[in-house]
């Protein structure tokens, strides 16, 4: 039945992948803390570790199934990718040290601040257009230089680190800047797939290199390092045809609805995170 659940809920995480960029680590994260509740106060690193796999595939597979003229975008964004990937690292060696609470509190707080964000401060909900330009320049070149001013190299290290230590993608910063800088969320969304790989990818060989928590052989769970690889399986089966399906056949969702849709997804991921602190304790177990 677990098999089941978390492939019908892998088919959300293909759906926020395209529609919202997040890679499925918003989705991932709580999904994977419910399968694996045996771990006890391990289940947040196994979560955020294979968290990490499942963004990895997703965000690849988006990513390749986009069309050229979007990753254009991203064309001389190297040293932010760079610096995304290291802080990456930094913060996947973080939570291996972290106490487990701090992982599970800080994604809350991180989500919340997160969605009430683009409620306070102007531009996301009703994102200006860039400034054109001086001269003729293209649609990719606009595009391209647009990105740039948004997403400073510098911003990629505490993103990175950041998004990382959380299991996320990083989406949730790079989606309200590139939507700042005058992107449609189309677009924005899209070019955060990329983005989410680099930080995913050096994320999960180190969950991968780690070692097993100890609960793990009480609770009989089958461990790749600190990655869950049935649960993260199982995810990528309902997502990743999902993706494929929605990258063929956009849904045409009016900017301003996909905007709010956005953080209305955040505030359902801080609850889902928040309801087994908010369960009473039965004593039941299963």
């Amino acid at each position: 039945m677990d098999l089941l659940v978390l492939t019908a809920i892998g088919l959300l995480t293909g759906a926020t992948t395209v529609l919202f960029g997040f890679g499925g680590g918003f989705v991932a994260v709580p999904v994977v803390v419910w399968a694996d509740t045996a771990l006890g106060t391990d289940a947040i690193r196994v979560a955020t570790a294979t968290s990490a796999l499942v963004m990895v595939v997703s965000a690849a597979f988006a990513t390749a199934v986009t069309p050229r003229r979007v990753l254009l975008a991203l064309r001389g964004t190297g040293p932010l990718l760079a610096l995304l990937a290291t802080g990456a690292c930094l913060g996947a060696c973080a939570t291996r040290l972290a106490p487990p609470a701090l992982a599970r509190w800080a994604f809350v707080a991180y989500i919340a601040v997160t969605a009430l964000d683009p409620l306070l401060r102007p531009g996301f909900l009703r994102p200006s257009p860039p400034p054109e330009p001086a001269g003729t320049a293209t649609r990719a070149e606009r595009a391209q230089g647009s990105a740039r001013r948004s997403l400073p190299a510098t911003a990629g290290l505490p993103i990175g680190a950041v998004a990382a230590f959380l299991g996320v993608g990083g989406s949730v910063m790079t989606v309200p800047a590139l939507r700042r800088a005058g992107h449609p969320m189309g677009l924005a969304t899209a070019l955060a797939n990329p983005l989410t790989l680099a930080i995913a990818l050096p994320a999960v060989l180190v969950s991968l290199a780690g070692s097993p928590p100890l609960a793990a052989a009480t609770a009989h769970s089958d461990l790749v390092g600190l990655v869950d690889p049935y649960a993260a399986a199982a995810l990528l089966l309902g997502a990743l045809p999902v993706i494929a399906l929605l990258r063929r056949r956009p849904p045409r969702i009016p900017d301003r609805a996909h905007a709010w849709s956005y953080i209305a997804l955040l505030a359902v991921v801080a609850l889902a995170m928040l309801l087994p602190e908010l369960t009473p304790d039965t004593g039941v177990t299963g």
